[in-house]
């Protein structure tokens, strides 16, 4: 990881996990479809209406700021991506999934739907575009999917596997279904398996990462 030489315009784009394994399959699943844009690097409090240049160079220290290299890991980076909000919009959305942290025990499911507060106001707190989901290694589940929406993108997602090793798994829904895994080996000398999920909303860009626990019994 290194800065970038923010005294010109950069485009700095790498693979995430997930886009490196569909590469490497070489069977012709590997497509980009989409992009996003981020500022995690940014501290808006640097912005000085005082400055005693003028308007010109209130955002000076921000524009001198610098920049990360990309690297592929989603727990540093790209964590507040940039999104559009409805005119008038004075409160950030939340996203509220019923749980703080989840705790399976070895074959046992849980069912997360999540909500969506301060965005669509009182007539609907579910967004029509579903939600991402990503948990951070896919071993530690047998299955993973998401259900209520039937786009192209979410198929794709929702059907495709991984080669078990530990890599991160996308999909799309409205409610995503989780299984624990059943496979003893992945312990080995533990009696739990940790690792995150991570849920944003399509078309609002709220966030939320809660840590997963799966507890060996057999």
């Amino acid at each position: 990881m290194g800065y970038l030489d923010n005294s010109v315009v950069t485009v700095d784009a790498i693979l995430t996990k997930k886009g490196r394994e569909l590469l490497a399959r070489g069977d012709g699943s590997f497509k980009i479809t989409q992009f996003a844009l981020g500022d995690d690097e940014i501290d808006y409090t640097l912005y000085n209406p005082t400055h005693p240049s003028g308007s010109a160079l209130y955002g000076e220290a921000i524009e001198n700021m610098p920049l990360l290299e990309a690297f592929p890991d989603e727990t540093q980076i790209m964590k507040y991506k940039l999104t559009t909000l409805p005119r008038g919009t004075s409160k950030l959305p939340v996203l509220d999934i019923g749980f703080s942290s989840i705790s399976l025990k070895q074959g046992a499911s849980v069912a997360v739907t999540p909500q969506t507060l301060n965005y669509l106001g009182s007539t609907s707190i579910f967004e029509t575009e579903g939600y991402t989901a990503t948990i951070a290694d896919i071993r530690v589940l047998n299955t993973f999917t998401g259900v209520g929406v039937t786009t192209d993108e979410a198929e794709k997602l929702n059907t495709s596997t991984t080669i078990g090793t530990n890599v991160s798994k996308t999909v799309i829904g409205t409610s995503i279904n989780l299984t624990a895994t059943s496979v003893n080996t992945l312990f080995g000398s533990r009696t739990q398996l940790n690792t995150t999920l991570t849920v944003i909303g399509r078309g609002s860009g709220a966030r939320i990462t809660i840590p997963v626990t799966i507890t060996k019994t057999n």
